[in-house]
């Protein structure tokens, strides 16, 4: 009796250890002491818990088995975007909108907020931090305006305009992992809240970057966008249709990603007759055992029943009052995404409400909640913290206090209203 104690007792002890190290690398995914790469922390608890004994290494296999079409969303978003960087299209576009502001910095604004929402919508979030950043960087530099309002905008918009269309936001394929809806079904729902998100971001933003939109932008060049560019935006705009096809038809949103990646990246290769090779150098390839390793720690919430218990827990809840539930639950998860950043609590919320067999509405909410939370802080999704990466490498410095600041006068508008639209519609 007292060695079936002892042993329950050892169970419970690893357990226990486990749990803690999944929270201790996960902290250190967000706070990156030492200045290592998050992916170093993510994949050490990984491979900690499974040695410990805490997640079974099949389990764990298994993990990284799920996201396989968030890998493949990720190497084709990224080839997209570093083909188009490095062909100067962002450039030529951000230099245009300069031309197009003829003077005005509210338009100047405006215009690269636009610009900032299609590239968001067609080409996901991290590709605005990561290539558009730069050139509204070197654009306001020449334009000879304060960079800091125009910069926000690619911060603020590369999350509120992240649920406009699945292909918006990678975090978008781990929340709806077997159950993405149709395009219809994801417009009808979330189109209204998406509008709302994007229209009262701009709205809030220019409000409080007003008294920094004094300066009238100076004219500068637009350069020549070459052969490789002009193949490029074809390429951009032609996967644009063809994955919003593909999700209009429920079909495979990762391998369509990736497939267009790879395509526009050897058609531009051809076209310029350069070797595409030094282009897979340039990818962060670090955020894809990034994500697997996140993929491990939440699972091992999940095989401890912490999160089918969440997800029971929420169920009952939405039986008693569902919309109030579900409105409840995106302020929840919007607010845990900046203590704990949206990947993780996304991937939670994903398995929370696979447990739970929660309904569209309380998903969406879910959803939109990870989506759009981050903008109260640095900390709040990866989109933000490449974003202060960026910043940093140019020179810039904005502080954690100085986004929350901008954050608390941005984000709850935006998010209270954008979850009340989706509480109203129907389905």
């Amino acid at each position: 009796m007292r060695s079936r104690r002892d042993a329950l007792g050892g169970l419970m002890t690893v357990e226990v250890i486990g749990l803690c190290i999944a929270a201790c690398a996960t902290a250190c995914v967000i706070l990156r002491p030492f200045g290592w790469h998050d992916w170093i922390f993510a994949v050490t608890g990984a491979v900690a818990i499974v040695v410990l004994g805490a997640l079974p290494l099949s389990d764990a296999l298994h993990a990284i088995g799920e996201g396989r079409e968030v890998y493949a969303f990720l190497i084709g978003m990224m080839l997209l975007a570093e083909v188009a960087g490095r062909e100067g299209l962002f450039d030529h576009l951000a230099a245009r909108a300069v031309q197009a502001a003829a003077g005005s910095a509210r338009r100047l604004f405006l215009i690269l907020y636009l610009v900032g929402t299609g590239v968001t919508v067609f080409l996901s979030n991290d590709t605005t931090v990561v290539v558009l950043t730069p050139a509204v960087l070197a654009v306001t530099r020449h334009a000879r305006v304060p960079p800091l309002p125009y910069l926000f905008t690619c911060a603020i918009i590369a999350n509120a305009a992240s649920f406009v269309l699945p292909i918006s936001n990678p975090a978008n394929l781990v929340l709806y992992h077997g159950v993405l809806p149709s395009l219809g079904d994801w417009l009808a729902r979330l189109g209204p809240s998406a509008v709302v998100a994007v229209l009262v971001s701009y709205l809030s933003l220019r409000w409080v970057m007003r008294h920094e939109l004094g300066t009238q932008p100076a004219s500068c060049d637009v350069p020549v966008l070459s052969t490789g560019g002009w193949v490029a935006a074809a390429g951009l705009g032609i996967s644009a249709v063809l994955l919003v096809t593909v999700s209009a038809l429920g079909g495979d949103l990762g391998l369509a990603t990736l497939g267009a990646g790879i395509s526009v990246a050897l058609a531009v290769s051809l076209s310029t007759r350069r070797s595409p090779l030094p282009l897979l150098r340039q990818l962060t390839w670090g955020v894809l055992p990034l994500v697997a390793g996140l993929f491990v720690l939440v699972n091992l919430l999940e095989q401890q029943g912490l999160l089918t218990d969440l997800g029971r827990w929420l169920g009952q809840m939405a039986e008693i009052s569902p919309r109030l539930t579900a409105g409840l639950s995106g302020l929840g998860v919007g607010i845990a995404s900046n203590l704990a950043n949206n990947l993780p609590v996304g991937l939670a919320a994903a398995a929370a409400a696979t447990a739970g067999d929660l309904g569209h509405l309380m998903r969406d909410c879910l959803m939109i909640g990870v989506d759009l939370g981050p903008n109260l802080s640095v900390t709040g999704s990866l989109a933000t913290l490449l974003w202060l990466a960026t910043l940093r490498l140019a020179g810039l410095h904005v502080s954690a206090l100085q986004f929350l600041w901008v954050g608390l006068r941005v984000m709850p508008p935006a998010l209270i209203l954008a979850l009340l639209v989706r509480l109203c519609v129907p389905g």
